[in-house]
């Protein structure tokens, strides 16, 4: 009797990473991009890369002068405001249009023309329409936040597992308690993608609209320091948009994991 070849433990085989270990790689790496950031301000010109410990000097003036927490209030509301907006208004319209195959159908080909429209080319006309204030700012990000939340929802919506759906009817479940317990639990991964990608281009018109319109906020200072070759407070204010970044992706991380107990 013949015996097979033993089988090659593969990544899967060896498990989730712990947490501390995830947590000891991240801190690891993060060394790593530092020292990497002093060599480049070591062997490049100061004016253009600054070091690490110019650039924790910088925050510590910006922080002690409050030009850096009212910047990042004023981009932080901005910002959830934009967002918050879009996700109240993509999410719903998003399960409509999957659940509805003709308003889907109907709605689709002017949702993906608008989404493959650069929405810098709006800013003139919110700017007319809106003025300078909170309210431009707020809808530019509304703007480039909603398309990728209502796309992914639409997806998710449509992209329901047809098995499982004929295996609930088969047993006598109506339509509502097919679209609760199987349609909409299906959709959440490509709803999560959505809010993620929405994060990400809601961040970034965040800085745009700061500075089309009113130079404040985080995206003003990025500004009025990158002109002035002032590149230590630059890296920080750079660092300040990671850090909310960081925070949204990780809100969103905790969102998915509590989420994924509801498909269960």
């Amino acid at each position: 009797m013949t015996q097979s070849p033993p089988k090659a433990m593969t990544v899967q085989d060896g498990g989730e990473p712990g947490p501390w270990l995830v947590a000891a790689t991240r801190v690891g790496f993060l060394a790593l991009l530092i020292v990497l950031w002093w060599i480049a301000s070591v062997n490049v010109a100061r004016n253009i890369v600054p070091s690490p410990w110019a650039t924790l000097q910088a925050a510590g003036g910006l922080l002690q002068e409050g030009r850096l927490q009212t910047a990042f209030v004023d981009s932080v509301s901005i910002y959830l405001s934009g967002y918050g907006l879009a996700i109240l208004c993509a999410i719903p319209l998003g399960v409509a249009m999957g659940a509805f195959n003709l308003f889907g159908r109907t709605l689709e080909i002017y949702v993906y023309a608008l989404s493959a429209t650069p929405r810098v080319a709006f800013i003139p006309l919110i700017i007319v329409l809106l003025g300078l204030g909170s309210e431009a700012k707020v809808f530019i990000v509304f703007l480039g936040a909603v398309m990728p939340i209502l796309i992914n929802t639409y997806a998710g919506v449509r992209q329901s597992d047809p098995e499982l759906i004929e295996m609930a009817r088969s047993v006598g479940a109506g339509r509502f308690r097919i679209f609760t317990r199987i349609v909409l639990p299906g959709a959440v991964p490509y709803v999560i993608v959505g809010l993620r990608l929405g994060a990400t281009i809601g961040l970034i018109n965040t800085v745009v609209a700061e500075l089309y319109t009113a130079v404040r906020g985080l995206g003003g200072l990025l500004a009025i320091y990158g002109n002035t070759f002032r590149m230590a407070e630059y890296f920080v204010i750079v660092l300040s948009l990671a850090v909310i970044g960081v925070i949204v992706t990780e809100g969103l991380r905790f969102v998915e994991m509590r989420l994924a107990k509801w498909r269960r």
